[in-house]
């Protein structure tokens, strides 16, 4: 899964903006959120890690932990577990006043798998003078399970996984009508690896800015129930990794996946005005 999916699509089609759903970000701010603030100078995760242990033949153990260099108002981490490109779990434990949160669980894997698992890493940092500020870094691990006499490989599983994804996502940008020449796309996976990078086109700082706006926006409309466009909120159990498009005018991010029973969703996140 370390090909350039947005190479594969070979349709560009007209955009219709009226399909996408938008993001609420002025929503009334719950505990149990992620909401992007300015990244604070100066502070920084010492210690964050996400991991994937075969445990037997049928289980896997499945960690996350971080750790802050100081203590925070809010700690949260968002991780979410995918086989062969479906999410089969989540982890998304939160904590004030502290600087380290540690999850684990037993995942069972009932047939052969291509595992991913990707976390975002989150603090909230109140100021005297009542000035917010915001700390993030993402992480992954992947791994293949594969059973005893199975006669599959583990580069098998990955091109069933990145065939599948390919037809979703085709379909969605058919679907929603997407005019792919205007953005750059990645799988989320894909995500991970830019945190302490950029983004063609992007700043170190607009790069920080648009991941943490995207994860506002995956936490309240993805992790926590798909947002559908009547509104209603479908699990996000067996949907596909999400398809990352992000525009190149900067203004505004898609993201496209597909729930478990087949129906394409587009969601859109502006990140123009992060700050």
């Amino acid at each position: 899964m370390k090909k350039s999916y947005y190479l594969l699509f070979g349709i560009i089609l007209i955009f219709s903006a009226s399909s996408a759903i938008i993001y609420n970000a002025q929503q009334p701010k719950a505990l149990e959120s992620i909401t992007f603030f300015p990244i604070k100078p100066n502070v920084s995760f010492t210690n964050f890690d996400t991991s994937l242990k075969s445990v037997d033949q049928n289980t896997v153990f499945w960690q996350i932990k971080s750790t802050l260099d100081r203590h925070a108002y809010l700690r949260q981490d968002a991780g979410l577990l995918y086989s062969n490109g479906r999410l089969i779990g989540k982890l998304g434990a939160w904590r004030q006043h502290t600087a380290t949160i540690t999850q684990e669980k037993q995942v069972p894997v009932p047939a052969s798998s291509y595992l991913q698992a990707i976390t975002f890493h989150y603090a909230e940092l109140h100021e005297k003078g009542g000035q917010i500020f915001s700390a993030q870094a993402m992480s992954q691990d992947q791994l293949y399970v594969i059973k005893k006499n199975s006669g599959v490989t583990e580069g098998k599983l990955e091109e069933q996984t990145e065939r599948m994804l390919r037809y979703s996502w085709n379909k969605g940008v058919r679907h929603y009508a997407i005019r792919l020449k205007e953005y750059i796309a990645y799988p989320l996976n894909e995500f991970s690896k830019k945190t302490n990078g950029t983004f063609p086109g992007f700043t170190k700082d607009e790069t920080a800015k648009m991941i943490g706006r995207l994860w506002e926006g995956l936490y309240k409309n993805y992790f926590l129930g798909i947002t559908k466009q009547d509104g209603t909120k479908a699990e996000p159990t067996g949907s596909t990794i999400p398809l990352i498009l992000l525009a190149k005018d900067k203004t505004h991010l898609l993201v496209l996946t597909e729930t478990a029973k087949g129906e394409p969703i587009l969601l859109r996140q502006m990140i123009e005005d992060a700050d």
